[in-house]
């Protein structure tokens, strides 16, 4: 039976059988798969915590029929523990790990970025760097944008000239769009929401931390997901409760 090592973050675990456990996991070379790791459930498993939800590790893997199964599980780094223990971040780590799932549908497909940009939320939320809401935000909108669901900030997406202010902004056209060029379904968003899009969007930490979230740019994020995915993420919903 062929192996194959890889480094991984584990998404979601599902029980099977008396002691065992499907974990899928996002990989840095393979890409997302799924792999049953046998006795997990155990009291004295081999693998310890180290295959619970939001842990990244070293992985042996051994390549099967159906369901590839694990064989050996190192912890790389136990984001796992600070993440559960703080509420906020536990269900911002929920709206990460939904997103990338329904994102990444094929399994050992290679995606090198969407690995990255996960690591890093995870860490992100695991060393406290920022409010859990915006790391989960900022998140959906960069995972979005590297799939190419990238909102135009910048300027009308009919004309192609600044958009001006007011500014509207319609979901099905993909970004902002003028007075003149607007549509039915483009609503009016004021300067300062466009400016906390564009900053979830491109990572800008000095914008996003010195203030909250207000609930207009966290609406976008919702509309944004859900229009591209065809579905709501469930868990973001869960950030505003």
């Amino acid at each position: 039976m062929p192996l194959y090592r890889d480094e991984a973050v584990v998404l979601r675990t599902a029980k099977l059988g008396e002691a065992d456990r499907i974990i899928t996991m996002l990989t840095r070379s393979h890409g997302k798969i799924r792999a049953v790791a046998k006795g997990v459930r155990k009291v004295r498993s081999r693998f310890g915590g180290r295959l619970e939800p939001f842990m990244r590790v070293d992985v042996l893997v051994a390549q099967g029929r159906t369901l590839d199964s694990v064989s050996q599980a190192e912890s790389v780094a136990a984001y796992a523990a600070p993440i559960s223990a703080d509420y906020d971040a536990y269900v911002a780590a929920g709206v990460i790990v939904e997103t990338v799932e329904r994102i990444v549908t094929t399994e050992h497909e290679r995606v090198d970025a969407q690995y990255r940009l996960l690591i890093g939320a995870l860490h992100a939320l695991a060393s406290h760097a920022h409010e859990p809401a915006a790391i989960a935000d900022s998140y959906v909108m960069r995972a979005l944008a590297l799939a190419g669901w990238s909102p135009r900030l910048d300027a009308c997406v009919v004309c192609g000239r600044p958009a001006g202010d007011p500014a509207y902004l319609s979901v099905a056209a993909g970004g902002v769009m003028c007075q003149a060029d607007r549509t039915r379904d483009a609503h009016r968003v004021e300067t300062a929401t466009l400016n906390r899009l564009r900053a979830l969007l491109h990572g800008d930490w000095a914008t996003l931390d010195a203030a909250p979230l207000d609930a207009a740019t966290r609406r976008l994020v919702e509309e944004w997901s859900e229009y591209y995915l065809e579905r709501p993420i469930r868990s973001l919903r869960l950030l505003d409760s």
